[in-house]
């Protein structure tokens, strides 16, 4: 993120995502460690961290990612690597406005079934 005349200026991958995503209202992002969280209002469902979108997942949606061959989003904290239940989008989402929908309320759907303890327990 730059910081110009003390306002934050986002990437125009983070641009490209929320436009992507405006189709389903309420969505933004919050800039996070380096990185930023998506929010449809007050629910966090993906991260975008350089320049790569992650959706969170569960037991349920997590095969469709690593079928794809794309893992889990990983950092290193305290000299211990930790893995996140987001997994990194597959590009070819992003050739269909459709696709990118349908994988984004999934990931919504993770994230609300984690707010209320249902099934599809968390990768």
């Amino acid at each position: 993120m730059d910081i110009f005349l003390g306002v934050s200026v986002r990437s125009e991958f983070v641009e490209f995502v929320l436009d992507q995503l405006a189709p389903m209202g309420g969505v933004r992002a919050r800039a996070m460690f380096g990185g930023y969280g998506i929010y449809q209002r007050d629910t966090i469902f993906a991260i975008i961290v350089d320049e790569r979108l992650y959706f969170k997942t569960d037991s349920l949606t997590c095969d469709a990612f690593t079928t794809r061959g794309f893992g889990p989003f990983t950092y290193t904290a305290r000299g211990k690597n930790m893995t996140m239940q987001y997994y990194e989008v597959p590009p070819e989402v992003f050739e269909e406005s459709e696709a990118v929908l349908h994988w984004a309320q999934q990931a919504i759907g993770v994230a609300l079934r984690a707010k209320s303890g249902k099934p599809g327990k968390a990768q």
